[in-house]
């Protein structure tokens, strides 16, 4: 299982804003080329994403859908990766004073990334985190920075 947290400074509502905006996720999910409107209107449970990962020359796509969303707090996805199953991820979102702490909670729910689950995928899966973590804390910022007044 792999769980990071980061502190975004910005109020949980902005963080949300950007978790509750579909149009979002390549910004900040590594790997992700681009993401369009599946199923559903997003977060709603049952919601749906498409989504294209580029690896090289070559474009794999499947889909995410909400699993559970208690807004603004909880968004909970399956990730779908054709043969590898589908990985569930949490995002819990805590108010920490005027700030934000995001804890990111991944692991394989089913099919064969489930059966080859190794503490050296862990460490693959936090890399990946810290990087798309500081991501959302950079969308998230130049968001909160775009909505407040000048002067």
């Amino acid at each position: 299982m792999a769980v990071r947290h980061q502190l975004i400074t910005t109020p949980p509502d902005v963080v949300w804003s950007v978790l509750a905006d579909p149009t979002c996720y390549s910004q900040w999910v590594v790997g992700t080329a681009s993401t369009r409107p599946a199923e559903g209107k997003w977060p709603e449970v049952g919601a749906s994403l498409s989504y294209d990962i580029q690896l090289g020359p070559w474009t794999v796509g499947d889909k995410t859908v909400v699993r559970r969303c208690e807004p603004p707090r909880e968004l909970e996805l399956e990730a779908h990766s054709g043969p590898l199953g589908t990985a569930r991820i949490a995002v819990d979102l805590r108010s920490w004073g005027e700030d934000s702490l995001v804890i990111v909670d991944e692991h394989p729910l089913r099919g064969a990334g489930g059966s080859v689950h190794t503490a050296a995928l862990d460490v693959f899966i936090q890399l990946r985190h810290r990087a798309m973590l500081s991501r959302l804390a950079r969308l998230c910022e130049s968001r909160h920075l775009a909505r407040r007044p000048i002067g």
